[in-house]
Formats: C-alpha cells, sequence, structure tokens
C-alpha cells in the first residue's frame, strides 16, 4: 500500500520533463553554499503551499508560529495531492512559487534541478535527522530543506497465527521469513503467506527494502547513473519473485489489494506497510484484534533496511520573505513542534530526539518503525527518477505475474534507465 502522503508522480507531462532537464536558468544545483538566516522574530507574510490532509491540518499548527512571533502572517493553501506538482511546476516556471512548501521527497531533484530551490541554512542541524530522510533533501551536495515528516514499512503480522504455524517469535533472515510464510499456509489456514506486491505502479516500494537489505546500491560510476541489474539486485527480485512462483504470494493480486480485510480474516496474514495501517486493521478487526498482530524489522540478509518515505518542506529562491520563511521550516523542525505534529496528525517525526517524548514511546508497535528508520534508505534524487522507475516496475510484474526470468527483467529495466538518463 503506498499512503496518500508519498504518491507516486508517474505520467509526468513532457512539458514537464524537458523544464526538468533544461532547468530555469545557467545555475548549477550542486555546491550552492546557503547564506544564514537572521536573528529575532519572523515577520511580514510568508506563503505556504502543503498537500491533503497535512495541507488542511498545517494550519492549526502554523497558528501557533504566529503566537509566538506577533509580527507574522503564515497563509497556507491546501493543494489536492493530484494537482500539485503541476501546480508546483508551472508556479516554478512563471516565478510564482509559494515562499515554502511541502514537497514530496522524490521531486526534490526535479526541482533543484530547475534551480528552483534555496539551499539549507547551516543554522539547521541537518545531524538532527535521521540519516535515511536527511539525503532525501540532498542534489549533488547540497541540501535543500529539511526532511518534514517520515514513514517507513515493517512487516505486519498476526501472532496469533503465526503461533500455530509454530513461531513464538517472528524470524529475522530471508529464509526464515519464506518459511514462516509456507508455514502460515499449511499449519495456519491462510490461503497465501504473505501479501506483496505483484508488480505495477510503486512496486518499487515493496522491493528495494529486500534489496537495500542485500546491500544494493541503486547508482554507480559515483552515483552519476542507474543501477537496475547489479548481483544484489538480481538475487533480490529472484527471492522476491519465489514468493509468486511457489503459490506464497498472489500472483493475481489486484492493483488496489483488499489489504485490511484478508490481514483481520487470516487469508493473508502478513503484509507490509507503514504505521498508519495500525488504527485500519484494529478498527476492522474490533475489540481485542490489538493483541492479535504484531510488527517486525524487514528480515535481513546482509544487514536490515526498508524504505524512508515522507515529505520535505522547502523554501523557493524566489522568496520575497526568505529570513521568515526558513524561521518557519527551522520551527518546523523543533522536536517539541514534531511531537505535536504527530499528536494532530499521526506523521511521524524526522528529528530524532522527538521519539524519546512519551507521546511514541507509550506505543510499543510504534518504537520498531523509530528502530527502522536507523538504517532506512531513499531512492537517489535524480530528476529522472520517477520515469525510470517505471520500467523498473513493469519488469518486476513481469516476474511476478509470468515468471520472467529476473536476470533478463533488470537489464530491461537498466536499459530503459541508461536512455532516460539521470536528468544531470
Amino acid at each position: 500500500m503506498v499512503r496518500k502522503t508519498a504518491k507516486s508522480l508517474a505520467g509526468l507531462s513532457a512539458l514537464v520533463l524537458v523544464l526538468a532537464a533544461c532547468g530555469r536558468g545557467d545555475d548549477q544545483a550542486g555546491g550552492q553554499s546557503a547564506a544564514d538566516i537572521s536573528q529575532g522574530p519572523a515577520t511580514g507574510t510568508i506563503t505556504v503551499w502543503a498537500m491533503g490532509a497535512e495541507g488542511e491540518k498545517l494550519p492549526a499548527l502554523a497558528k501557533e508560529f504566529e503566537d509566538a512571533n506577533s509580527g507574522v502572517d503564515v497563509q497556507v493553501t491546501a493543494i489536492p495531492w493530484d494537482a500539485a506538482h503541476n501546480k508546483f511546476t508551472s508556479a516554478i516556471t512563471a516565478g510564482q512559487a509559494p515562499d515554502a512548501a511541502m514537497v514530496g521527497s522524490t521531486w526534490m531533484g526535479e526541482f533543484a534541478g530547475m534551480n528552483a530551490l534555496d539551499p539549507t541554512p547551516s543554522s539547521i542541524d541537518k545531524g538532527a535527522f535521521f540519516d535515511g530522510a536527511q539525503r532525501t533533501t540532498e542534489v549533488d551536495g547540497t541540501s535543500y530543506g529539511i526532511p518534514w515528516y517520515v514513514e517507513t514499512r515493517l512487516i505486519y503480522y498476526r501472532k496469533d497465527l503465526a503461533k500455530t504455524a509454530g513461531y513464538e517469535t517472528p524470524p529475522k533472515d530471508w529464509a526464515g521469513l519464506k518459511d514462516m510464510a509456507k508455514a502460515m499456509q499449511t499449519k495456519a489456514g491462510a490461503k497465501f503467506g504473505i501479501g506483496l506486491q505483484a508488480g505495477g505502479t510503486g512496486s518499487w516500494q515493496s522491493l528495494l527494502p529486500f534489496a537495500w537489505s542485500n546491500g544494493a546500491q541503486l547508482t554507480k560510476d559515483n552515483g552519476g547513473a542507474y543501477n537496475f541489474d547489479s548481483p544484489e539486485m538480481k538475487e533480490t527480485l529472484e527471492y522476491y519473485g519465489s514468493y509468486f512462483s511457489e503459490g506464497i504470494a498472489d500472483k493475481e493480486a489486484p492493483a488496489q489489494p483488499t489489504t485490511e480485510p484478508d490481514f483481520v480474516s487470516g487469508r493473508v496474514p502478513m503484509f507490509i506497510s507503514g504505521p498508519w495501517m495500525m488504527s485500519a486493521v484494529e478498527k476492522l478487526g474490533g475489540e481485542g484484534f490489538k493483541d492479535k498482530y504484531d510488527v517486525m524489522p524487514m528480515p535481513t540478509k546482509k544487514t536490515s533496511s526498508s524504505f524512508v518515505g515522507g515529505s520535505n518542506f522547502v523554501v523557493f529562491k524566489e522568496t520575497k520573505n526568505r529570513d521568515s520563511a526558513w524561521k518557519f521550516v527551522k520551527w518546523l523542525t523543533e522536536a517539541k513542534t514534531q511531537v505535536k505534529w504527530y499528536q494532530q496528525s499521526t506523521d511521524l517525526p524526522s528529528v530524532k530526539s522527538a521519539w524519546q517524548d512519551p507521546a511514541l514511546t507509550a506505543d510499543t508497535k510504534l518504537a520498531p518503525f523509530g528502530k527502522q528508520l536507523d538504517t532506512a534508505q531513499s531512492p537517489p534524487t535524480f530528476a529522472t527518477w520517477e520515469q525510470a522507475i517505471t520500467a523498473l516496475d513493469t519488469e518486476v510484474e513481469k516476474v511476478a505475474r509470468s515468471g520472467a526470468d529476473p536476470a533478463g527483467a533488470l537489464k530491461a529495466a537498466q536499459s530503459s534507465a541508461d536512455s532516460i538518463g539521470t536528468g544531470k
């Protein structure tokens, strides 16, 4: 499942692709130094764009910033996710971008390539964030903005059915996960042992945690090219595909899976997703269901890693109120602000120290997500990522649904990525 705040950006228009490749001027994104911001309270008007539920909830949080800075007016505009990307690129091209905005982490390379983003001031402590999240702000060695909130994925599993299958504790490695998934079918009555996406849009978010756990690197040539057909990726896709070829996962799984009812009924007693699914399965499962399931880290091959997503917050270069815009963004990184935002939105804090707050430590199922964030990784911030990954999604589907050769599938994905390039 892909959360609405991490939507895929596939299907960009040709005009957008040209703009992303060509940029808005002769300046290069890499190696830019950032001027710091002044001391004192924020003043003047700050225009802010934010998407989806975050756009609807942010005005209440911004009011607290206004209360602490009596001379500032934060004007938040909520934008639907499906309209956001084109609205941003049109505004950037027309020189009418807001002062600051919530930006999808996979948009960073494109917008930096358009010379639209202001580098992060040195007074913002980049070490305060989870490493994987911080890297989503970096393009060619320069950080633009902050990781505002994060998400990562773990494996949800029916603890009661695992016990029936002979497992008192969850497995820790690839072989153990596959064995437990099989036992869920043969001993606990599950139709399928685990729910995995059988290719299609966004399936890379299911595949890559396994790849990263196998030590796969998505770039080569010192970060100058895509690297989809490495030995580590081949081994990963072979492993992932085996779940489908052996009938452990459903090769006919619909594009819109029925995850919650399948999990609650026990038809599919394991799936991979983020913390937002806890409330969904507990609501459907009813009283007592909370005790029937748990979450476990991604299984280890060489390490244990997962996908880090979420959204960043940036300041645009053409802002007329740079200091106040950055003061607002910096305020969003304060641990107490991050905790308050979690309580209002359930978006997970990107600042590591916020995870020590009782508001988060009280939930024992939430803590493993924080631990996984220590090793979670993000895709490269290439301007062409969303185009290049579409080919990988297509090839994963061929492997999952039709049993295509993983090596040949990755070779095709690599060829497509090479022809697209990185956008630099």
